[in-house]
């Protein structure tokens, strides 16, 4: 509150002040309407009101502190909420284009992915970064390599909370609509298996494969023989744990025609396993095991 740097001659600055006589009362009007030698306005406004010789209209001094209060703690609460929805604004950005969480579900890529692992997938792949041999990729079923599971039955709440959280990322609540397995093939690539040493080949060349986990060590790359060609637009990806995955080896022995995964199904690269701590560690694509490989155009 501003102090009023007019004084009143007919009151007292308090109730213990003496009522002075007429002469008084002039010379203390005239030494309190013109400031001290040296003394600014500044500095009577800015001083205590008593020692200047003015007066605070009414008593709201007793006022001020609360007041300030009360601002203080209103801006604290606008600060709060102007970083809560940055927060969720820069998450929604960053789910949506940049990086997202899924967990593992099942021990199909297995020992590189266990159980219940918690990986971060970068969605900038394929739209900005194309999709690599030896790359682990999260994609959505390209038709009937999921079983049908029917919607879990939960309330209208959880519901609600589950798709607020999934907004910003901290839920994934359609983690059980996609796969996540390793690039083997191209579109163009020729992919055979399995040569006289029981590995996997593309485009003529044999691949040395130290991520995948077998039944026993004489064990062949693969549970089935195959020799196809991905098609334009296509990948032909496969599991680590060979032999308990159902990849484009076991949907092509078992339902033909659909071996192959859309590369538009492609959700995003695995780069990170970021739970449990444990295990947290980057993905490796091996360039060591597809370097050589010459591409192909696709048919």
């Amino acid at each position: 509150m501003e102090p009023n740097n007019t004084p009143d001659s007919s009151a007292g600055d308090g109730p213990n002040d003496v009522t002075p006589d007429s002469a008084a009362r002039d010379s203390a009007a005239r030494d309190s309407a013109t400031p001290l030698a040296g003394t600014t306005e500044a500095d009577v406004v800015g001083g205590d009101p008593r020692e200047a010789g003015s007066h605070v209209n009414g008593s709201d001094d007793a006022d001020e502190p609360p007041r300030s209060r009360s601002k203080s703690f209103g801006l604290f609460v606008r600060d709060v909420l102007f970083i809560l929805l940055a927060a969720i604004i820069i998450s929604f950005l960053i789910k949506t284009f940049l990086i997202r969480s899924f967990y593992i579900p099942s021990g199909s890529m297995e020992d590189t992915l266990l159980i219940n692992d918690r990986i971060i997938v970068n969605q900038l792949t394929p739209d900005l970064i194309p999709v690599g041999r030896g790359d682990v990729v999260v994609f959505t079923d390209p038709g009937g390599w999921l079983p049908f599971t029917p919607e879990p039955q939960t309330s209208q709440l959880a519901k609600i909370v589950d798709g607020a959280l999934s907004v910003v990322g901290l839920t994934a609540p359609d983690s059980n609509d996609h796969l996540i397995k390793r690039v083997i093939g191209l579109p163009g690539d020729h992919v055979i298996c399995c040569n006289d040493f029981g590995q996997m080949s593309v485009n003529g060349v044999p691949l040395e494969e130290p991520y995948t986990k077998l039944d026993t060590p004489d064990s062949a790359a693969a549970p089935t023989e195959f020799d196809i060609t991905v098609p334009a637009g296509h990948l032909w990806v496969m599991g680590d744990n060979r032999y308990h995955s159902a990849d484009s080896a076991y949907q092509h022995a078992n339902d033909t025609g659909f071996e192959f995964v859309p590369i538009e199904n492609v959700v995003g690269r695995a780069m990170v396993i970021s739970w449990p701590v444990a295990r947290w560690t980057t993905l490796d694509n091996y360039p060591v095991v597809f370097s050589g490989i010459e591409s192909r155009d696709p048919e």
